[in-house]
């Protein structure tokens, strides 16, 4: 993503999930490979980054629940549930 002249947001992350909406773990959206929290069978993770046209940076705004990128350029979020098990990552969430 950087590489093509966008940015990811560093304000949010990833999260573990279960019974609870946010739960465990939260992970970045961004860092090297190989580095960071080590994926076991059993976690289920809400991967969700966010990728802006411009800066990484956001803004709250003033309903105290919208979030708009801090320079007003474009921005694109998306999430999926995914289950790590002994094989393969299970997607839990299809299109």
């Amino acid at each position: 993503v950087e590489s093509h002249g966008f940015s990811v947001v560093r304000e949010y992350t990833s999260h573990g999930i279960g019974r609870e909406m946010h739960e465990g773990f939260q992970m970045l959206n961004v860092g090297r490979p190989g580095r960071g929290l080590p994926l076991r069978p059993g976690m289920t993770i809400a991967l969700e980054p966010m990728v802006n046209a411009g800066t990484w940076k956001t803004r709250l705004l003033s309903d105290q629940w919208t979030v708009a990128t801090a320079d007003g350029r474009l921005s694109a979020h998306f999430e999926h549930t995914i289950a790590i098990t002994n094989g393969e990552a299970e997607i839990l969430t299809r299109l």
